[in-house]
């Protein structure tokens, strides 16, 4: 087996759970905007319609179609345009409390901080993320997982989007790194996955819905903790 010596992480979906967080905050948000008072769709149909939406626009960000004050700017008019609700009703501060809302919940997936703090005394953890720079520093902090990490690249600072290789070369050279003592761990075959695997990185796939594919991996999980088995 290989020797690693530098494990690169992703934030969203991998160790912070973005879809429970999220979820908490689109309740707030309906209630706090007493959005029921359409009366044309619960906060169950509200939550579906603004995660898709949300999911499309962000691959055509980080596919580099549209810029990070596109995709905060629509999301919301599209979301609720979709169930009925006139642009000029669209609560116009509500992409900003999301934004400022949504960062400091502090779920995480099972065994984060058990397998990190495992992982920390054997090598050294970065991140690598898309995210936006301001809001992943607070959901660090909200999670308690700053202290794990030397360093967090992401897009902003390096000026690339995963999966483009300039971005993990840009991580490789910041870090120190070579990519043959390097290791990516994360959650999306797209960007982690084949993003790392084009930069000569090893890979880890976390795939807790155990979703059907057929890509080539160094290796798949689906729990944090299945990483002490080989690390």
């Amino acid at each position: 087996m290989k020797t690693y010596r530098h494990l690169f992480f992703d934030l969203d979906h991998t160790l912070w759970d973005f879809e429970k967080n999220a979820d908490e905050t689109l309740r707030h948000l309906f209630e706090q905007h007493q959005l029921g008072r359409h009366g044309s769709f619960t906060v169950d149909e509200f939550i579906s319609v603004y995660s898709s939406i949300n999911h499309a626009l962000w691959r055509l960000y980080q596919a580099n179609k549209i810029s990070q004050q596109q995709l905060r700017g629509v999301r919301f008019v599209r979301t609720l345009g979709k169930l009925g609700v006139p642009e000029n009703e669209v609560p116009t501060t509500i992409s900003e409390e999301f934004t400022a809302i949504l960062p400091q919940k502090s779920a995480v997936f099972p065994f984060t901080h058990e397998v990190l703090a495992y992982l920390r005394d054997k090598y050294t953890l970065h991140l690598i993320t898309n995210g936006f720079q301001d809001i992943q520093r607070v959901k660090l902090t909200s999670s308690n997982l700053t202290d794990y990490f030397q360093e967090v690249i992401t897009s902003e600072h390096s000026g690339f989007l995963k999966p483009d290789r300039r971005m993990f070369e840009h991580a490789l050279q910041r870090t120190g790194a070579n990519a043959d003592e390097s290791l990516m761990i994360g959650d999306n075959l797209e960007c982690d996955v084949l993003g790392a695997y084009n930069a000569g990185i090893d890979q880890v796939y976390f795939n807790p819905d155990q979703r059907r594919h057929f890509a080539d991996i160094t290796y798949e999980i689906t729990c944090l903790s299945e990483l002490k088995a080989f690390l």
